[in-house]
C-alpha cells in the first residue's frame, strides 16, 4: 500500500496543479459562476479517473505532458456529472466529501451553468492541447464524448432515475452501473492509452480491464450506501434504499454483491497479464477501489 499511496499522491499532485492552470480563477468575471466551478473541483477528490489515464499513457509507452490536459479533461467531466447529480431534480444531496454540493453553496441556477461550463471546458482543454497530435486529440474527443452521452453515463444515469422503485434486476442494475460508472473509467484507461500510442492488443487488454474495475467500483459504491456511515463518505448514506435504486446488494445480497467485486478485481487483474511491470500501477488501482472505505 505504501507503494500506491506514494504513486497516487504524485500523480494527484501533478493533477491539482494542472487542474488549477485550466479552471478559471475565481477572481475572472464572472466571478460567482468560476467560484462555483473552482469550490466543485478543488473539493478534495481522489482523481481516479486522471490517474487511471496517465497510469495508462506510461503503460503504453507515453511520455510527456500532453497526456495532462485530456487527463485533467476526465476530471472535468466527473465533476460536472457529480453537481447535476447532487441537484434536487437528481439525488438532492446537501453534501459531497463532507462539503455543501454546489447548488447549496452557490443555489440551483448557478449549479447547473457550473456543471455545464466544466462538460464544455473539459473539450476545450482537450481540442487546444497542442502536445497532442491532431489525430490522437479528436480520438480522444470522440472517446470522452461516446462514454459520457445518452450510450454511457448520461443514459445510466436516465435509466437510474427510471427505474426507481422498480423489481431489482440482474440486467438492469447492469445495464445502469454499465452506463453510469463503468463507462466513465473505461474511458479513462482508453484516452490515457490512445493518447499514449497504444497498440491494438494493449487497448483492448486495457479496455477489458477498466470494464471490470469500473463495474467493481460502482458495486462497492453500493456496498458503502449500505455499510458505510456518512463520516467516511462525506456525504448522506442509505439514500438508495430510500429511493428504491438499483443496487447490487438489493438484487443478490451484501455478501454475494461483495463477492462479485471481487471476482471483478481479479478479472481486472488478469486483463493486464503479459503487459509486464508498467502494469503495476493499474494493478494496485483496481485492488484499491475494491477495498476502500469511502
Amino acid at each position: 500500500m505504501a507503494y500506491l499511496e506514494s504513486y497516487l499522491a504524485g500523480k494527484r499532485a501533478a493533477i491539482e496543479s494542472a487542474l488549477d492552470r485550466i479552471v478559471p480563477r475565481a477572481d475572472e468575471p464572472p466571478e460567482r459562476l468560476h467560484s462555483a466551478m473552482r469550490h466543485s473541483v478543488f473539493s478534495g477528490g481522489k482523481r481516479l479517473r486522471p490517474i487511471l489515464a496517465l497510469a495508462s499513457y506510461e503503460l503504453v509507452g507515453g511520455t510527456g505532458e500532453a497526456i495532462m490536459a485530456p487527463a485533467c479533461a476526465l476530471e472535468l467531466i466527473h465533476t460536472y456529472s457529480l453537481i447535476h447529480d447532487d441537484l434536487p431534480a437528481m439525488d438532492d444531496d446537501d453534501t459531497r466529501r463532507g462539503r455543501p454540493t454546489c447548488h447549496v453553496a452557490f443555489g440551483e441556477a448557478l449549479a447547473i451553468l457550473a456543471g455545464d461550463a466544466l462538460l464544455t471546458l473539459a473539450f476545450e482543454a482537450v481540442a487546444g492541447e497542442a502536445a497532442l497530435d491532431p489525430r490522437l486529440r479528436l480520438a480522444v474527443i470522440e472517446e470522452m464524448a461516446r462514454a459520457n452521452g445518452s450510450r454511457g453515463m448520461a443514459g445510466g444515469q436516465a435509466a437510474d432515475i427510471e427505474m426507481e422503485g422498480a423489481p431489482p434486476t440482474l440486467p438492469a442494475i447492469t445495464f445502469i452501473h454499465s452506463n453510469k460508472t463503468a463507462a466513465p473509467i473505461v474511458a479513462a484507461v482508453r484516452v490515457g492509452a490512445i493518447a499514449g500510442g497504444a497498440a491494438a492488443a494493449e487497448l483492448d487488454a486495457l479496455t477489458t480491464y477498466g470494464r471490470r474495475a469500473g463495474l467493481a467500483f460502482q458495486i462497492v459504491d453500493d456496498l458503502l450506501d449500505v455499510t458505510g456511515s456518512a463520516e467516511e463518505m462525506g456525504k448522506a448514506v442509505g439514500k438508495d434504499v430510500a429511493r428504491g435504486k438499483m443496487t447490487y446488494p438489493a438484487v443478490v445480497g451484501v455478501e454475494a454483491a461483495r463477492q462479485h467485486a471481487r471476482g471483478l478485481l481479479g478479472e481486472a487483474v488478469d486483463a493486464l497479464a503479459g503487459l509486464g511491470e508498467g502494469a503495476r500501477p493499474l494493478i494496485e488501482i483496481a485492488a484499491f477501489i475494491v477495498d476502500r472505505r469511502h
